[in-house]
C-alpha cells in the first residue's frame, strides 16, 4: 500500500467514538477596570465561541483524517447540550448516537480571555456515573451502530459516561462482530477495558493504573510493564505514549519503540486525542503495528507545534509520512 493509498483509505472508514463529549466555550473581551467588589479585573465580553471538547476533539481529528466519526455519549437536556449538538450539526456530523438526559448536565469548560491572556477557566460538570437506565439506552445505541462501523474508539475522561458495564457490553458486542476496539483510558476505569484490541495510556496513566514504578529509559523494564498491562487486560495490544521519548507498541506479537521527532513544541494539549484517532483508523485498516505507531507518533508531534487544541491536518501528516523512513519503506 502506498502512502497515497493509505491516506485515501481513511476516507472509507466509519469510527464509533464512545465517551465523554464536552463543550468548550471561549469568551473574548477586554479589561478596562478593576471590580469594586473584589480585587479582580472586569472583563467586558466582546465575542463568544463554542467548540467541541473532550471526546469532541477526537471527533474532529477522525473527521480531519477523512473518516466518518459517530459519537455515542450522554449529555444534558440543557442549553449547553443544544449548543453541543449544534456544533456537530453545522459540520454535517451525526448526532443519532447521543442520548440527552433530563437528569444530567452537559460538561462545559468555559475560558475567559482578555487580550491574549486567559483570565480564568470555569468548569460546569459532573463526574457522576450515568444511571442504569442511561447505561442501557447508551449500550442499545452503540449496538445498533457497531455493525456498520470499522472500529470502536473509547475516549475516557472519567466524567461518568464510561463505566464497567458500558465498557464490557460494548466491547463484547464489538468482539462478537469482529470490530476492533481501541482505548484512550483514564484512571477510574483503567483495568475495566478487558479483551480490547489496542489500549493506549500515556506513561503517567500506565504507572498509576498498574501502581508500578520503573525506569522508562531501560528498555527491558518498559517491555516488562507493558507485557504485564496486556496480561492484566487480556488485550491484543498496548500502545504507550512516552512524551519526548516517543512511543512504544506491543501488538500482534511485535514490539517497537519509535523515537519522538524533533519539534518546536508550542502546546501539548490535545496531542493524545490526535494519537488515538490516528491509531484507531490505522488499526481499522489492519496496518502493521510499527506503522500504527509511527503514523500516530507523527500526528501527535505535529499538533504540538500549534497553540491550543487543534485537529490534525491530513495533508501535513501525509507530507511528514513521505519523509518518514519507516513509512516510506512500507510502501509497496
Amino acid at each position: 500500500m502506498t502512502i497515497d493509498q493509505l491516506f485515501d483509505s481513511f476516507n472509507t472508514l466509519r469510527v464509533l467514538i464512545v465517551g465523554d463529549v464536552m463543550l468548550d466555550a471561549y469568551i473574548w473581551g477586554k479589561v478596562d477596570r478593576i471590580s469594586p467588589e473584589a480585587p479582580v479585573p472586569v472583563v467586558v465580553a466582546q465575542r463568544r465561541e463554542y467548540r467541541l471538547g473532550g471526546a469532541g476533539n477526537v471527533i474532529l481529528n477522525v473527521h480531519a483524517l477523512g473518516a466518518e466519526p459517530i459519537i455515542c455519549s450522554v449529555i444534558g437536556q440543557d442549553t449547553e447540550g443544544k449548543n453541543l449538538l449544534g456544533e456537530l450539526e453545522k459540520r454535517g456530523l451525526r448526532t443519532d448516537g447521543i442520548l440527552q438526559s433530563p437528569d444530567r448536565i452537559t460538561t462545559v469548560k468555559e475560558r475567559i480571555i482578555a487580550g491574549s491572556q486567559q483570565v480564568v477557566r470555569v468548569d460546569t460538570e459532573t463526574d457522576k456515573v450515568i444511571t442504569l437506565e442511561e447505561q442501557s439506552q447508551l449500550i442499545d445505541k452503540a449496538k445498533a451502530l457497531i455493525p456498520d462501523c470499522h472500529v470502536v474508539l473509547f475516549q475516557d475522561y472519567d466524567k461518568g459516561v464510561l463505566c464497567p458495564n458500558v465498557i464490557k457490553e460494548i466491547t463484547d458486542f464489538a468482539n462478537l462482530h469482529g470490530i476492533p476496539t481501541v482505548v484512550d483510558p483514564k484512571k477510574r476505569n483503567f483495568l475495566a477495558y478487558q479483551n480490547v484490541t489496542l489500549f493506549k495510556p500515556n506513561l503517567k496513566e500506565l504507572k498509576e493504573g498498574l501502581k508500578v514504578e520503573f525506569d522508562v529509559k531501560k528498555e527491558d523494564e518498559l517491555r516488562a510493564v507493558v507485557k504485564k498491562l496486556r496480561y492484566e487486560l487480556n488485550a491484543k495490544g498496548a500502545f504507550v505514549t512516552l512524551s519526548e521519548r516517543g512511543v512504544y507498541i506491543d501488538f500482534l506479537d511485535q514490539q517497537h519503540r519509535i523515537p519522538a521527532h524533533e519539534r518546536e513544541i508550542a502546546d501539548v494539549s490535545g496531542a493524545g486525542d490526535t494519537v488515538i484517532s490516528i491509531a484507531a483508523c490505522a488499526v481499522a485498516l489492519g496496518l502493521e503495528p510499527n506503522i500504527v505507531a509511527e503514523l500516530s507518533n507523527l500526528g501527535g508531534g505535529l499538533v504540538c507545534e500549534h497553540v491550543g487544541v487543534v485537529p490534525i491536518d491530513k495533508e501535513t501528516l501525509k507530507a511528514e509520512a513521505r519523509k518518514s523512513l519507516l513509512l516510506a519503506q512500507s510502501e509497496g
